[in-house]
């Protein structure tokens, strides 16, 4: 059997731990869920009414942030998880073990990519019940899926150097909330037009906002301009930090 073979039979088989622990302890799968659907609701209902959003319905104008916010949610369960497991000495012990370096933190990326991806389908559920309709045709959906999958990539990367870094959940936990915070600060409840002209230099400008802009086209059917290629470079660029940061921290721990 191949290098490559024996490393896609390992990573297939820590992701079934992943997915095994996930089903043991669902809460973090649920408030996945819960958290961007009560955001929804409080949203869509408490204070749509205030927000001008160009003659767009504030609930189409709401979807993508509500997905991005998602995606943010996902750092620090992936996070925790990863420290969990190196404050444990999981990784120390698989270290010793015949088993290919790459195959836990790929175990734990993709694990936290389907479960990200099944909570954002169900909260799209949630928002079709709502009322929510999208004008995309298959094309753009496709355009959707694709950018979706891209950034919750780049987010489990980057949430599993975040958890390595820092080692301790506690930590991982701290360190992964400045990106529940930074949704509120891009275009994904409000235009940032409305935001003060000292605050737009970074709002409008953050990859926050471009991804969001981008879905928001795609998912309405509107011209989304340079939105989508700087959203896909955002994108493809986190997930090479996350890859090279994971690495350096997974290496200095087998130093130590």
């Amino acid at each position: 059997m191949s290098a490559l073979a024996y490393a896609l039979t390992d990573s297939s088989t820590m992701l079934r731990r992943v997915l095994r622990h996930t089903t043991r302890n669902p809460s973090t799968l649920i408030m996945s869920i819960l958290l961007p659907g009560v955001l929804l609701l409080l949203l869509n209902y408490g204070f749509g009414g205030a927000i001008e959003t160009g003659g767009v319905r504030y609930l189409d104008y709401l979807i993508p942030g509500i997905i991005m916010m998602g995606a943010c949610y996902s750092v620090s369960a992936t996070a925790v998880s990863v420290a969990t497991d190196a404050s444990e000495g999981i990784i120390d012990r698989f270290r010793t073990m015949a088993v290919a370096r790459s195959a836990l933190m790929t175990g734990h990326v993709v694990g936290s990519l389907l479960r990200s991806l099944f909570g954002t389908s169900l909260v799209v559920l949630v928002a079709l019940a709502l009322g929510y309709r999208p004008t995309s045709d298959p094309l753009r959906w496709l355009a959707v899926a694709g950018l979706v999958t891209l950034l919750l990539f780049a987010i489990a990367w980057l949430a599993a150097a975040i958890g390595l870094a820092t080692g301790n959940a506690t930590g991982a936990a701290s360190a992964s909330a400045i990106f529940q915070i930074l949704p509120f600060l891009s275009g994904a409840f409000v235009p940032t037009e409305t935001m003060p002209g000292w605050l737009q230099a970074f709002t409008a400008n953050q990859p926050m906002t471009h991804i969001v802009a981008a879905l928001r086209g795609l998912l309405n059917d509107a011209p989304v301009g340079d939105h989508a290629w700087i959203a896909v470079a955002w994108c493809a660029g986190t997930a090479l930090l996350g890859v090279l940061w994971a690495r350096s921290a997974y290496n200095r721990r087998a130093t130590r």
